[in-house]
């Protein structure tokens, strides 16, 4: 809670969302999993606290009003055997959801996301972080969606053959032939087409080539903090012709401005010491913890997030915002935000900003069950006129 926020607004908030809780974008807990215990859930029991280890348990979910997470079933863009390492992400967000089914709902549909509010547990959706994911095969994607991926992300870090990434330098201006029939497939699934980490490029180009809403799971504003993970006005004011939406995101170096530069600085260090600069093993950490007692690091809050909300907001409208923490999947997280119990916090400074409740319940729960709601209409339509696509990357880029 930020010193401008009450008791009183912090008790509105949560009374909220218990009402309309969070939907949050992307949470990167099977990762987490992964790295640490190699998905022992015995060793990290989520039912109990897990402040040691994770961001995310059930108690701190429960605390944080969230009522809908997206799981993000993510592999290093650089994994060797991406699909396989795909597949064990999925396999852990499934055996989370039936290891605790008194708070976990598995959700295909945004009906189902609708009935695990009622139900008051969380609906677990999935979302692949990166068209590595599919190496190439329109196949693949569809065997995703039949496994319960509902969104991917066109890429993460790195370019991929048939997209830009944010952090790469441009290979194929945006989308190539191939990178839009990955989209139209998608649409045709009903799959959502995220572009959080794509190059403002490809978010031009998906933007032209979607029938069906886009989403950014984990992305904050340009025009606020100059990094090229965020995103800029122009395609933010696509967003209400296209129904989609911007989801922010809470990671520091991408929504504080000294962040950027500190993060910088600080992935240079990692990358010296011989870690990757994403690396959030106990040894890597060691290294940054090291780097920030000599460079103490510039330190986001709550209203710092709601900052890019308000621009955001401005420029795309309420109806296209919606929130993607990128617990888990990030070393350090803002005063206030510092893991998944944090989100009244954040509704709170909104309503002492001004926003009325039936707006923040757009921003918490109704935009995303509306976006999905409307890609599995476009699939429907789009279902009934054409069948898969058996495209390549080779006969559509040569």
């Amino acid at each position: 809670m930020t010193s401008q926020t009450s008791s009183t607004s912090l008790d509105e908030a949560r009374a909220l969302l218990r009402e309309f809780p969070v939907v949050d974008g992307h949470n990167d807990l099977p990762w987490a999993l992964r790295e640490q215990v190699r998905y022992d859930l015995d060793a990290r029991d989520i039912a109990a606290h897990q402040n040691a280890h994770l961001h995310t348990d059930i108690p701190r979910l429960r605390e944080g009003g969230v009522g809908a997470q997206y799981w993000s079933v993510y592999v290093r863009s650089d994994q060797p055997d991406a699909v396989p390492a795909t597949l064990e992400q999925i396999d852990c967000v499934r055996q989370l959801i039936a290891r605790y089914p008194a708070d976990l709902r598995a959700a295909l549909t945004a009906a189902d996301m609708e009935a695990a509010r009622a139900e008051g547990r969380i609906a677990s959706l999935m979302g692949a972080e990166g068209g590595h994911s599919i190496a190439g095969s329109l196949a693949t994607l569809r065997g995703l969606y039949e496994l319960g991926v509902r969104y991917m992300t066109l890429t993460h870090n790195d370019n991929i053959p048939w997209a830009d990434s944010a952090t790469d330098q441009p290979n194929v201006g945006g989308l190539s032939a191939f990178g839009r029939e990955v989209v139209r497939e998608m649409n045709r699934l009903g799959m959502l087409v995220d572009l959080s980490h794509v190059a403002a490029t490809t978010m031009r180009d998906a933007l032209d080539a979607t029938s069906a809403p886009v989403i950014f799971s984990h992305s904050s504003s340009r025009a606020v903090c100059d990094h090229p993970r965020n995103i800029p006005d122009d395609v933010l004011e696509r967003l209400p012709a296209n129904g989609g939406m911007a989801m922010v995101t809470f990671v520091p170096k991408f929504v504080l401005q000294a962040a950027v530069d500190w993060t910088a600085a600080a992935d240079d260090n990692m990358r010296a010491h011989g870690f990757h600069h994403l690396d959030t093993t106990e040894e890597a950490m060691k290294v940054h913890r090291a780097f920030e007692e000599d460079h103490p690091r510039p330190v986001a809050t709550a209203s710092t997030v709601a900052d890019h909300l308000d621009h955001m907001r401005e420029v795309a409208g309420i109806d296209h915002l919606g929130i993607g923490g990128d617990y888990d999947g990030t070393a350090f997280t803002p005063d206030g935000l510092s893991d998944v119990s944090g989100y009244p916090n954040l509704i709170a400074e909104l309503l002492t900003r001004g926003w009325s409740k039936p707006d923040v319940s757009k921003l918490t729960w109704q935009n995303a069950v509306r976006v999905l709601s409307a890609a599995e209409d476009v699939a429907r339509d789009l279902r009934s006129t054409r069948g898969p696509s058996n495209a390549t990357l080779e006969s559509l880029d040569g």
